[in-house]
Parts: C-alpha cells; structure tokens; sequence
C-alpha cells in the first residue's frame, strides 16, 4: 500500500519493512534532535529495537518526500491485549513540517487498525514544553486524553506522560 499524500505535495506513505528498522531508528533520532527532550528515550532508538516491535507483530509506515525518507510513525500491540495498538516514535524531519504529515501518518494507523480489527489506538506525550501543542495535534485527530491509562513503554526516568486513546469500534 503506497499513498500519495496530496497532487501539491509530492509525500508518499509505505508500509514498513524488517528492513527498515534502521531507517525508522534513525528518523526518529534526526527528526527529534533538538526538539525533544534529551532523556527521552527515541534518541537512543537503535534498529534492534524498531526490529524487535516489528517482529512482534507491530507495524511502522515510512514517509517519504520525492523517494527520500523523511518521516515514520510505529504501532505495537500491547502485550496483554493484541486489539489495542499504542503508537509511537512519530517523527517528520524539521523541514518537512507543517503540513499536517502526521495526521495523514496517523489516519494510515487507523486504516490498519480498523483492517486488524483493532478497538484502540493509544500514544503518548512527554510532560514538558510542547506537551500541549501535541495534544492538541493529537486531538484534532480523534483522540482523547485518559488519566486513568499507563503508558506500556514509559520512560522510568522521566514524569508519567499523558495518554491518549481513541476508541474504534
């Protein structure tokens, strides 16, 4: 499944591969350089690790702009229940922000989600500077803030995020 984005904006989305895992790791680490916080975990994101969440049955999309990489967005079952995905390491390279790549990253989530017959999508956002901006990008997208959730993957290091979940079914 390769989606062109927009006739005015030459952006495709992809499937992930196995192969891609390096690449992923690597987008996530140039695209959060110097916009998220140094303790959080993406900036240590290596290829084993995308690898390992692929292997376990997640998914990932690559964006790319012309053919050259420069976004992605992960999803991972949680252990404890298949039909809920969390998303993470949502990354679009700074100067291909702002034209709302990731909603379109997002809804290619919720095509797979649906098509797996998948109840929730869950993400999270640090607590820090630009928690808000994300929440508010996040709900523009249908989904909601739950104080009542944990985050599966949160950095132990670092105050609980805020979790968002949108409900599909």
């Amino acid at each position: 499944m390769l989606e062109t984005l927009s006739e005015t904006h030459p952006y495709t989305l992809r499937p992930a591969t196995l192969e891609d895992a390096d690449l992923i790791a690597s987008l996530i680490r140039r695209a959060w350089a110097g916009t998220v916080a140094p303790e959080s975990q993406g900036h240590r994101m290596g290829g084993a690790k995308v690898l390992s969440r692929l292997e376990y049955g997640g998914g990932a999309f690559i964006l790319e702009h012309l053919g050259d990489p420069v976004g992605c967005v992960q999803f991972v079952p949680l252990e404890d229940d298949v039909y809920i995905w969390e998303i993470m390491g949502a990354a679009v390279l700074r100067e291909h922000r702002g034209n709302r790549l990731v909603d379109r990253m997002l809804e290619m989530v919720e095509v797979a989600a649906r098509r797996a017959r998948v109840s929730e999508l869950r993400l999270a956002v640090r607590q820090d500077n630009t928690t808000h901006k994300l929440v508010s990008l996040y709900e523009r997208n249908g989904f909601v803030v739950d104080k009542s959730l944990e985050y599966s993957q949160r950095n132990p290091l670092t105050v609980p995020p805020v979790v968002l979940r949108k409900v599909l079914n």
